[in-house]
């Protein structure tokens, strides 16, 4: 597949505010949810008893639950016309959901807190997407995007810290730190409530899409290729609550196995918004090529792994791979889907990235359980190797094309004008 981009003429124009507090929000909900999450396998395993499968099975069905509700949010944002108070309620769900994980006491609950964290995430996710689409000029799609999820990551490397603190000054009381993790989740949803304002949408009579599968035949061919590439990047990358579980595996102690979240997050965070600037520059298909021989190598480097050495370099490699892929794909689908479907088609591509991930982590987990850890990260490795292949040679009929100039196909069936 080649989806290349031309630069810009003249001066790039500004990122707009609006980008700037949803990457704040999200900033907030990421402390909140990292602070959780990056302890979350490790009161699951050691403070409940729960197996690996066990473990697997919850980020799995949680993971992939959020990705699949975003098709429906999705499209909801486009047949209302409307997208903020939309992802203002998944932020509000998330929000709700935290008190959960403290007051939880068996492997069910925690379960349950998580399935509602994720319904949360799904529901904000598209339609916050497709906000920063409505806000940004297309010529910028790639760093927008970037932006947003460089903000993102500073709140994925800022929780796992803040964990690591409570728990060696509260001795490792887990559910204190849960409890902490309320107050940025409550603030994210008060920002995106008062700090956001929508952009009026133009939408011509019978121009606004109803909630219909058929949608997806408008889609158009190029973002059907972005959907395969995305759905293959998934299936290789398994939930990362394996690289806590691997850390604790290789003898890290509890309080201090969040680093590696904190690690690979903070790479996430520096590779991420200059990744999204290339991305307006560059082909598209080169820098997806390179961000998935990243996690070929950290896969490698996480199978071998025998101490902390390789084990930090495995972790590093993982964020430099998200850094690369994870912005890029976001602003792919904004780029290849009709403006007026934009909801629909980031909901579609995250509805067969969770199929994805469901089989990624329960795989990962029964491997895991049955034949070890190095087996979890080989399984990746070879995904991964088959992903970079996908991305390098397969060709999508009519994939070419300029970032950020959508327009909605001439009819049902074909991709938009190249």
């Amino acid at each position: 597949m080649t989806i290349e981009s031309s630069p810009p003429a003249g001066t790039a124009p500004a990122i707009p505010r609006g980008v700037w507090v949803l990457g704040i929000v999200s900033l907030l909900m990421d402390i909140s949810s990292e602070m959780i999450h990056s302890l979350l396998p490790l009161y699951l395993t050691a403070g409940l008893g729960a197996s690996v499968l066990t473990v697997g099975f919850i980020e799995g069905i949680a993971e992939a639950t959020a990705m699949i509700v975003k098709v429906f949010s999705g499209t909801l944002s486009d047949a209302w016309g409307k997208r903020k108070w939309l992802a203002a309620a998944g932020y509000g769900m998330g929000a709700l959901s935290k008190p959960l994980f403290a007051l939880a006491g068996s492997a069910g609950l925690v379960f349950g807190a998580r399935f509602l964290d994720r319904i949360g995430k799904g529901i904000r996710g598209a339609p916050r997407d497709a906000l920063i689409a409505d806000l940004t000029d297309p010529s910028i799609h790639g760093a927008a995007f970037g932006l947003r999820q460089t903000l993102d990551t500073v709140g994925a490397v800022a929780g796992p810290l803040i964990a690591i603190a409570l728990m060696l000054a509260w001795s490792d009381n887990f559910r204190a730190v849960f409890w902490v993790a309320v107050i940025p989740g409550a603030l994210s949803f008060a920002l995106i409530a008062f700090a956001v304002r929508e952009p009026e949408r133009k939408v011509a009579p019978g121009a606004r899409p109803k909630i219909d599968w058929n949608l997806a035949r408008e889609l158009g061919r190029p973002f059907w290729g972005v959907v395969a590439i995305g759905s293959a990047l998934t299936l290789a990358r398994f939930s990362e609550a394996f690289l806590v579980l691997r850390a604790q595996d290789l003898g890290i102690a509890v309080a201090y196995a969040p680093m590696v979240m904190v690690v690979m997050s903070l790479t996430f965070a520096i590779v991420a918004y200059p990744a999204g600037r290339l991305a307006d520059r560059v082909s598209r298909t080169l820098l997806l090529v390179v961000g998935t021989a990243f996690l070929v190598a950290a896969d490698i480097a996480l199978a071998l792994a025998t101490g902390v050495v390789a084990l930090g370099a495995g972790v590093i490699l993982w964020g430099i791979h998200m850094g690369f892929t994870q912005g890029l794909l976001s602003a792919m689908v904004a780029g290849t889907a009709p403006e007026h479907l934009r909801g629909t088609a980031f909901g579609v591509f995250n509805l067969f990235s969770g199929m994805a991930l469901l089989v990624a982590s329960a795989l990962a987990g029964a491997l895991w359980h049955y034949l070890g850890p190095s087996a979890t990260f080989w399984m990746g490795g070879s995904l991964a190797m088959a992903a970079l292949l996908l991305t390098r040679f397969a060709a999508f009929p009519g994939a070419r094309r300029d970032a950020g100039r959508a327009t909605p196909p001439s009819a049902p069936g074909e991709g938009p004008g190249s």
